[in-house]
Order: C-alpha cells, then sequence, then structure tokens
C-alpha cells in the first residue's frame, strides 16, 4: 500500500526574497530523487512560510520498481580455458555481477559471441532509501548562507527542527545536529509545538496552531482582505504583486489592516510616499477612484485580530517618523542647487581606475555627441545633449536618493523640472537608467533613449579597457543587462546605428582617456562578442531558428533593427518552397567571391553570353532599389534573382583559362555577393 511522505525544514525567519525559490528548489530536489531511485509518487505539493520549507509527496511506493539489468561481459573465446572450464575472466565478471558462472550465458553482438548476463533486481523498501534526504537538505544553494554555533553547514537560515514522516513511520537521519522526528512548530507568538501523525494531517494540524502553510492559499487571503476593505472604505488599491509576494512570505497567519498618516505628507512627491510606504514598510498605498494618493495604507499583520488597534497605532507611529525623515530630506534637497550638486560628482568614485562621475559624464557626453551625429541629430537637440549629459547625474547626492536608492533618476527629473530645466533634458534624467530589468520599460524619449544607451556603451567599453569582463555568472557591474538595454533601445527607436563602427570609435575615446590595460583590437573584439551573444538572446526569444542567428550574427552585428528583422524574415520563410534553392544559390555565389580579393568594376564588354549580362542587369537593379527596400522585399529580390544565378552558373565557366574574363566574373559575384553577406552569412543556414 502506497504512504505519504513528508519533509519539513524548520528554520529561523528566512529573507522573504528568497522563500518561494527555495521551496521551488526542493520540490525539484524531490521530484528527479523520486525518480532517479525509480520510486512511484502520484504528485509533490510544496508548502512555505517564514520558518518553513515543506514537501508532501502523495502516494509513495513502499519500494523501488524491480529492474532488468542486463551486462556484456568478455568474448566468448576467452570465456574457457584450455580444459574447457570457466576461465578467470569469466569467473570475475560473474563475481562482479553478483551470480554463478553457470548463470552466465552468450549472446552475439556483430558477429562476436560474448558472456552476457540478464538479471533481476528486486527493488528496495522506500523506507531504507528516504534518508538520504539527507544529502537533498544539505545540497541546497541559497543565495545568502550562514554558519551557527559549531555547525559546519551553511544555510539560508539556522536549521531549528525536522520532520521526516512516511506514512506514521519517522525516518531517522540528523542534519546540523537536529534529529527528523514528527513534531512542527507553530506560529512563533499564537502557537505551539504540534505532533503531526500523518502526513496528510500536515496542513490542519498548523492551522489550528496559526499558520497557514500552503503559500498559495496565504496569498489568496491576503487578497481576499484586501480586497474587503477597499470595498468598505470605497478605495482603490492597486495590485502589487511583487509586494504581495513579499508580503505573503514575511507572515505565517495574515491579517490585513489599514491605518492613516497627516494630509500635510501629501505635499511630498508621490513616488517618496509610495517608495516609503512599499520598501522601508511593506505597506500598500491607497488611491481614489481618480488614481490620487490618499493618506492611508494598507498593512499585513503576521497575526489574528486581536489588539488591531494598538497595532494600527504601531504601525501609524513607525511610518509617521519615516515620513518626517523624508520630509526633511526633501526640504533640505530643495535648498541646493543643481549646479551645486553636480559639483559634488567630483568627489564620488565611478570607479578606481575610472575616475569619478563628473569624469564619466564628459566621457558619455562625447558618446552621446558621437552617436548624435550618427542620427543626424541638428545643433537645437546638440545643445540638450550638452546639458543633459552635464548634469544628468546630479541627484546622486541628494538626500532623498541617498535614503531611498531605488529614486534615482526619479527625484532627478523631479528637482530639474522645479529648477527649470526643459521638458527634454528632465525626462532624459529619469529614462537614462531605463530598461532597469531584462523585460523592463524603455525610455519613450528620443534623448532619453541617446543617454540611455550612451551611458551603457560607455559604461561597457570602459570597463572592458580595463580588463573587468563578465566571465561565467559573474557579472558585479551589470555589463550584460547594460549591453541588452542597448540593444533593446535600438531596436524600439528602430535606430539603424552602425554599431560595429560606433564601438569602434568608443573604444578610441576611452583610449585617448588613458585607459589602456587591453590593446585597442582586443577591446573591440571583446565588445563585438559581448552585443552579439545579447543580440543572441534577443533572436532566441523570438523563437528564430539557431542557424539563422548565426547566420545573421556571424558577421559584425551593425544596423540591429535590420538584422533582427532579416533573422524573422528568414526564420519565417524556411518552408517556402522557394527558401532551399535561394539560400543554395545564394551560398554558392558568396563561397566563389570568397577567392577573389581584388575589387575592380565588372566591364560589360567582357561578357560572352547573355546569362552574364542578365545577371549584371539584375545585379544593377538590386544596387539601384536595395537602399529603399524592405527587408521582405530584399529577401524576395534575392528569391526573384535565384533562376538568373542558376542559369548563370549553369552556362558560364567563371573560372575560365582566360584571366580578364575569369577576373571580370568574379568581380560580378562579389558585387552580388556584396548584398548577400550584408543580409546574412548565408552559408550559415541549413537546408539539407
Amino acid at each position: 500500500m502506497n504512504k505519504d511522505f513528508l519533509l519539513e525544514i524548520g528554520l529561523e525567519e528566512m529573507p522573504a526574497k528568497y522563500i518561494t525559490a527555495s521551496a521551488k528548489q526542493l520540490k525539484e530536489r524531490a521530484t528527479e530523487w523520486f525518480k532517479e531511485k525509480k520510486i512511484a509518487v502520484s504528485d509533490i505539493e510544496t508548502y512555505s512560510s517564514p520558518r518553513r520549507l515543506t514537501i508532501l509527496a502523495k502516494d509513495v511506493a513502499i519500494k523501488q520498481e524491480d529492474q532488468i539489468e542486463e551486462a556484456k561481459g568478455p568474448a566468448k573465446k576467452i570465456a574457457f580455458d584450455e580444459k574447457g572450464d570457466w576461465s578467470k575472466a569469466a569467473q570475475g565478471f560473474a563475481r562482479s555481477q553478483g551470480v554463478a558462472p553457470e548463470d552466465l550465458s552468450f549472446q552475439e553482438i556483430k558477429d562476436t559471441e560474448y558472456i552476457y548476463i540478464k538479471k533481476e533486481v528486486k527493488g528496495l523498501e522506500t523506507s531504507i532509501l528516504l534518508p538520504e534526504f539527507k544529502k537533498i537538505i544539505t545540497d541546497m544553494t541559497f543565495p545568502v548562507s550562514m554558519h551557527w554555533s559549531d555547525c559546519d553547514l551553511r544555510y539560508i537560515r539556522p536549521i531549528k527542527w525536522l520532520i521526516a514522516l512516511f506514512g506514521t513511520e519517522v525516518i531517522p537521519f540528523e542534519v546540523a545536529g537536529v534529529k527528523t522526528g514528527n513534531e512542527t512548530r507553530g506560529h512563533r507568538f499564537l502557537g505551539q509545538k504540534a505532533t503531526i501523525h500523518s502526513p496528510a494531517d500536515y496542513e490542519k494540524v498548523l492551522l489550528e496552531q496559526f499558520v497557514v502553510a500552503d503559500a498559495d492559499a496565504r496569498k489568496e487571503a491576503i487578497r481576499g482582505q484586501i480586497a474587503e476593505i477597499e470595498t468598505i472604505q470605497k478605495w482603490n488599491i492597486p495590485a502589487d504583486a511583487d509586494l504581495l509576494e513579499e508580503v505573503n512570505n514575511l507572515v505565517e497567519y495574515p491579517t490585513a489592516l489599514f491605518g492613516d498618516f497627516e494630509e500635510a505628507y501629501l505635499e511630498l512627491p508621490e513616488e517618496v510616499l509610495i517608495t516609503t510606504m512599499k520598501e522601508h514598510q511593506r505597506y500598500f498605498p491607497v488611491f481614489n477612484s481618480e488614481n490620487r494618493l490618499l493618506p492611508h495604507f494598507i498593512t499585513v499583520r503576521n497575526g489574528n485580530h486581536e489588539h488591531l488597534d494598538m497595532v494600527q497605532k504601531g504601525n501609524e507611529k513607525v511610518l509617521r517618523a519615516r515620513l518626517s525623515d523624508a520630509d526633511f530630506f526633501y526640504q533640505e534637497d530643495l535648498k541646493m542647487t543643481i549646479d551645486e550638486a553636480v559639483h559634488k560628482l567630483k568627489n564620488i568614485v565611478f570607479h578606481e581606475k575610472l575616475g569619478s562621475l563628473t569624469e564619466k559624464m564628459k566621457r558619455v557626453q562625447k558618446v552621446a555627441l558621437l552617436i548624435a551625429d550618427y542620427l543626424n541629430w541638428d545643433e537645437a537637440q546638440k545643445k540638450d545633449i550638452y546639458r543633459v549629459t552635464d548634469i544628468y547625474k546630479f541627484d546622486l547626492v541628494t538626500n532623498i536618493v541617498g535614503e531611498f536608492p531605488e529614486l534615482q533618476g526619479i527625484m532627478g527629473e523631479k528637482y530639474a523640472r522645479l529648477q527649470g530645466e526643459n521638458e527634454a533634458v528632465a525626462t532624459a534624467i529619469r529614462e537614462h537608467y531605463m530598461p532597469i530589468s531584462a523585460e523592463g520599460e524603455l525610455p519613450k524619449s528620443d534623448l532619453g533613449s541617446l543617454l540611455a544607451i550612451s551611458d551603457k556603451l560607455e559604461t561597457l567599453i570602459s570597463f572592458f579597457c580595463i580588463n573587468i569582463i563578465p566571465t561565467g555568472s559573474a557579472d558585479p557591474f551589470s555589463l550584460r543587462r547594460s549591453a541588452f538595454g542597448v540593444m533593446r533601445i535600438i531596436q524600439a527607436n528602430e535606430w539603424n546605428l552602425p554599431l560595429a563602427e560606433v564601438l569602434a570609435e568608443i573604444v578610441g575615446i576611452e583610449r585617448k582617456e588613458g585607459f589602456s590595460e587591453l590593446p585597442s583590437e582586443e577591446v573591440y573584439q571583446v565588445a563585438q562578442n559581448f552585443m552579439k551573444n545579447r543580440l543572441r538572446v534577443i533572436l532566441r526569444s523570438h523563437d528564430v531558428r539557431q542557424d539563422i542567428i548565426e547566420a545573421v550574427v556571424g558577421g559584425d552585428p551593425n544596423r540591429i533593427p535590420q538584422i533582427i528583422d532579416s533573422a524573422k524574415a528568414l526564420n519565417e520563410s524556411t518552408n517556402d518552397d522557394w527558401f532551399r534553392p535561394t539560400i543554395e544559390a545564394l551560398t554558392r555565389v558568396t563561397n566563389i567571391a570568397k577567392k577573389y580579393e581584388l575589387h575592380e568594376a565588372v566591364d560589360p564588354s567582357l561578357f560572352e553570353n547573355d546569362y552574364e549580362k542578365e545577371l549584371f542587369d539584375s545585379v544593377q537593379e538590386l544596387k539601384r532599389d536595395y537602399p529603399n527596400m524592405t527587408i521582405v522585399e530584399r529577401l524576395k529580390s534575392f528569391a526573384k534573382i535565384r533562376p538568373i544565378i542558376d542559369n548563370y552558373f549553369e552556362n558560364t565557366l567563371v573560372m575560365s583559362e582566360n584571366e580578364a574574363l575569369k577576373a571580370n566574373r568574379l568581380a560580378l559575384l562579389v558585387e552580388l555577393s556584396t548584398f548577400i553577406r550584408e543580409f546574412a552569412q548565408m552559408d550559415e543556414i541549413q537546408v539539407k
């Protein structure tokens, strides 16, 4: 008869942001263990709270599945000695398999007979194997971990109790001096120790001790309680999945309540109020039907409904102190001019090898002006570039940003507006940090987009110049995120920047500043490869085939929107009838053109047949129309020219013994290959 298996790791309070991932990891490790051990299990449920990580494996088989094992031994010709008895080799093989020589048989494999054994291996009792869960527990990894007492184990928090229960049987093992049992602990203040007699009783027993063990059920309870307050008070409390997740992992028995703060604090910028409530106190801000912030908040208590008035007053007192500090910082910031703040940036080191923030901003200004020239920006736009790159980091020395680093850029925009900076400059100060995550919001303004990619590219190249390059998972300066952000912004704005040239020029800017731990060419190659890898990630997110990704990224990734559109167009055409013969024809052209290094003009007077002239005319037409074609039109033009290419090769000997004819024919193919290779490295595409 199958049984349930319960494993609970009882801990001191864990950091809320790591609990969900840790519970998921425990389930994955347990699932893999049951699979590896060939022990049938119908389902594995997870439970978690600030003080516990738990799995409940249901309908676990009481023993492993029986297995049929097969093994091949020595060849038959050495299985017997001269007397016809089993040889030492055969006897050794039998011993290694735990059978008598008489149990051995023979099987022919590729015309040779070998000693062969096929045996049934009985599965072990599950209860004998379950102590191996000790290793599952100790092998878990966490973003943060600690030692405690004289224990050698590093863990997310000290282990206080363990339950390992198979049916009603305690599975004995010990971790960090803690032995397994069947006793759990309830809510730290409202509950007590309690015995779990059967895994199926787990949730019920804990609920009696004021612990909602199911994280999803706990979250739903919080959501429902907030919705009830929202309805009664006629408030609007926007859904905030991240805050709800964190709050859910801070409590075991949730009770939502609301509190108030003085209306005078509404004079503070809304972002300051919301950040104070959410980031410092884990409160949900409250709005009216017009989405205006109200002087109220929602908090979730880790406990029941008793003495809620005292809890409310305590939370209000704490928030009042926080808001008082924020108001003081804000009023002090208003006394400082932007120029005074910028002057202080000279004393803030960006990196010990890369100078101060002031020096970084000057380098970013050069990069921004460089990119602006490629984008053909006018003098009025460049005037905004000069201004914004002179000041855009100024808010880093303000009191509010010192207290709330997550408001960098946001407060810069607000202070810039208050001090009379124009709309474009103020907006760019906020937007230059975007995107702040892989899929985060992108800048919406042109100046903000330009400043964002200039700042990120300058950061990338300057770090590469001093030989700080991400390796493996290590990326302390988030350079991968910066490169990914650059790609996304360029793509979103459809800026056909010649990125290869831009990177090379930025390397030159950084070298002139004296950052020269690596040669310029090596820095450029590192930067190119780094950007290529980010581009590959973007293309994979569009479900582009890997060979097509390599085809479009194979050269120097240059005009990003064109590359992405080319990849999509190729990927969407792979099943079309014309695709394979077209790719084959284009690949033939580029492969032959590679052999010709000279770039002479084609002389039509040397043509010997109409097929040469037809291909020449098609190439001239392509040259004329190509710049104004869309990506799809370019691909269709290649499909259109394909039969002309086939006819050319069928009727023309490119590698003629006449050197003049050969050079002229190669020159024509080189001219055509220029357009093909700009579109993609066609020889990378698999069409066989």
